[in-house]
């Protein structure tokens, strides 16, 4: 009975142990964002205040205010949202229909194909953007969507999450589409598509979150103002020669966090069903 009860009580203080820990790394977590959020609220002799606090008192929306009336703002908004929106349409409708293709069809050379499209994925994309960029400016590509987009549609981890899914989906389902006459694209479109929906809405989130957040690329491939991305203009935000608003900077902070929050509430559910899925067949 005591040996028993010693080892309940064992059991019981290691999931309290282990719940400690994952309030420790939730807390850890999510108090850079209630940081950014206090502090977006602040004046800017708040936001400098020692010690600092995290509720602030007044609360202030100055910070918010002068972000929106930011010169050319909503520009950068919609440079991002196209950035982000249509490269990511973009990149579901290659991924797709590279992964769908490895996946369900046979043809000579195709694990050779797919392993040299894999092998990508070991070669930084900082070592070959200057190439890159070299090329799109000769085809008069800088200082374009096109040349914001395009760039970072070819993705070989893509490409592989659909394949895993693809290779789950029942033979039965496709061959019964191609007896009822479907053509291929016709398969492709109305019957796998709609099953890959925990996968698309995978890559829906990490595409993205990637464009919606990138800085680097924007930065080398733009030059004049009316290009830039919400990203790369936040880093001129509350700057001055001598000092940083940093109440500004979090306020602009803040606001671009918002889509990815939204997208990631709406998908959430198919995010984890995605991960799930891709990998019941090998």
């Amino acid at each position: 009975m005591k040996k028993h009860v010693s080892l309940s009580s064992l059991m019981m203080f290691w999931r309290a142990l282990l719940y400690l820990v994952i309030i420790a790394g939730a807390v850890t977590m999510v108090a850079p964002l209630i940081w950014m959020v206090s502090t977006s609220l602040k004046t800017y002799s708040q936001a400098l205040s020692w010690p600092p606090r995290w509720i602030p008192h007044p609360l202030s929306l100055e910070s918010y205010g002068t972000i929106f009336s930011l010169e050319g703002f909503w520009r950068y908004v919609f440079n991002t949202a196209v950035y982000a929106i249509w490269g990511t349409v973009a990149y579901l409708f290659l991924c797709t229909t590279a992964g769908f293709a490895f996946g369900r069809y046979s043809f000579p050379g195709r694990d050779y194909i797919f392993f040299s499209v894999l092998t990508t994925m070991m070669i930084p994309f900082y070592v070959t953007f200057i190439p890159v960029f070299l090329l799109l400016r000769d085809w008069g590509w800088v200082d374009t969507f096109y040349g914001l987009i395009i760039p970072g549609l070819g993705s070989a981890f893509g490409v592989f999450l659909v394949r895993q899914f693809a290779k789950s989906v029942p033979t039965e389902l496709i061959e019964a589409a191609r007896i009822d006459g479907c053509s291929e694209f016709r398969v492709y479109w109305q019957i796998f598509l709609p099953l890959s929906k925990p996968v698309m809405a995978t890559l829906a989130i990490i595409s993205f979150l990637d464009r919606w957040n990138d800085l680097f690329w924007p930065l080398i491939i733009t030059n004049i103002e009316s290009m830039r991305t919400l990203q790369l203009a936040l880093t001129y935000v509350g700057r001055s020669m001598y000092d940083i608003w940093w109440n500004y900077v979090m306020a602009g902070a803040a606001l671009a966090s918002i889509p990815v929050l939204v997208l990631f509430a709406f998908l959430q559910r198919n995010l984890v069903q995605g991960i799930s899925l891709t990998g019941i067949k090998q």
